[in-house]
């Protein structure tokens, strides 16, 4: 499943994108999300949880692809 995220900043830290989106409920949640392995970013696994996410991105979690797009108002 894809779901396209509009974010207003330069970028959202890894974390919180996950949170943000509500793939995952809490913070806690996330941060265990990407210690385990289980978060990709473009492709490649990232275990960086302050990792910057910006516009044009892919982090995908379990079946879910979430897009980054810059917001327009």
């Amino acid at each position: 499943m894809n779901e396209t995220i509009a974010i207003r900043t330069e970028f959202i830290k890894l974390d919180a994108l996950l949170k943000f989106s509500g793939v995952c409920e809490t913070g806690g949640l996330a941060k265990e999300a990407v210690q385990k392995g289980e978060v990709s970013v473009n492709g490649e696994v990232c275990t960086m949880r302050g990792k910057k996410i910006r516009p044009g991105d892919r982090v995908t979690i379990d079946d879910i692809t979430l897009l980054i797009e810059a917001y327009k108002a």
